[in-house]
């Protein structure tokens, strides 16, 4: 029998769990996909999907109209971004010129177009299917309405997946029913990157924090290397070299890096730096005022007056500095 899971790489016990329910027949009304972004989920639920519609033989036909989301009994919703009173999807937004200095939402709208799909007739399959990405981000009202809509899903299949499970309402947690993924370990992520190359592989520039981040995730390896490719040059350097000496030089790279930068880059860009600061200097009180920045960053505050505090904050603390007098 053909495996309905053999292009999902590692996660046995998730693979287990899934072909055990199309094996036996007896799915739940849903299931959280809950583990780090970039090791399977969205494979897995795809997969999981097929096999609902035809069975752990699987059906190209189906697999097919499934990655083109063309299948009328499927509801595949993900986080918006608010721009001129449309919801654009996360994955149009660069796209679409969309500014991403504000994290993208499951919004309560999105969340009632879900409960009016489980509750029309289905056209092909028994039940509807939906599935909700980066449910984690969802706001509070939204998270309320979905709730409800899992009290009394019908006769439909709901699949969350989310890389923060810790963030739902427990009692949205305790209606699904738990689907584990885990980090993949270097060999099968090195598998994972052998059959989907980067179509720009490494240069000798690039930084090893990048597999750090990383973490045993291949699609997140993908995305840190996207997005250092895309720093304007010279950029991360200027971080690296900032100095006690050079206020002005560190107001000029608050500027340009917020100029250069929407919301979802400089915090990536933090989150490098974070990192090369650790592995630099080992200090606790740099990566504390990291994380102040970020919770503004996060919290809408000015960026461009966010980073010239913290920056001219940082570099009094870098090596070097003079001490502060009592």
């Amino acid at each position: 029998m053909p495996d309905l899971f053999a292009d999902l790489v590692g996660q046995r016990q998730a693979r287990t769990l899934l072909s055990a329910a199309l094996e036996r027949e007896r799915l739940a009304p849903a299931y959280l996909f809950a583990g780090p972004e970039g090791v399977g989920r969205r494979l897995a639920a795809l997969r999981f999907l097929e096999g609902m519609l035809a069975g752990l033989e699987g059906s190209p036909l189906q697999r097919r109209r499934l990655a083109e989301g063309n299948h009328p009994d499927l509801l595949w919703v993900e986080p918006t971004y608010l721009d001129k009173g449309e919801l654009i999807p996360q994955s149009q937004a660069e796209e679409r010129g969309v500014s991403r200095r504000s994290p993208p939402q499951l919004r309560l709208d999105q969340i009632r177009e879900v409960s009016r799909f489980l509750a029309r007739r289905p056209v092909e399959a028994p039940g509807c299917l939906v599935v909700l990405e980066q449910v984690e981000l969802m706001a509070e009202a939204a998270a309320n309405a979905l709730l409800k809509t899992l009290e009394e899903p019908g006769d439909g299949v709901l699949l969350l997946i989310s890389a923060a499970p810790e963030q739902l309402l427990s009692t949205i947690r305790s209606r699904c029913q738990l689907v584990p993924f885990t980090r993949l370990q270097p060999g099968e992520l090195a598998g994972v990157l052998a059959r989907c190359p980067d179509p720009e592989p490494a240069g000798a520039a690039e930084p090893a924090e990048l597999l750090e981040l990383a973490a045993g995730s291949p699609g997140a390896l993908l995305r840190h290397r996207q997005a250092w490719r895309a720093l304007p040059e010279g950029l991360a350097g200027r971080l690296q070299a900032l100095a006690p000496a050079d206020p002005l030089a560190a107001l000029a790279l608050a500027r340009d890096l917020t100029d250069a930068l929407d919301g979802e880059q400089q915090l990536w860009l933090l989150s490098w730096w974070q990192l090369w600061l650790w592995r630099r200097h080992g200090r606790a009180d740099l990566l504390r005022r990291l994380e102040q920045l970020r919770s503004q960053l996060r919290a809408y505050v000015q960026p461009r007056l966010a980073w010239e505090v913290a920056l001219l904050e940082l570099a009094r603390l870098m090596p070097g500095a003079p001490a502060s007098v009592a």
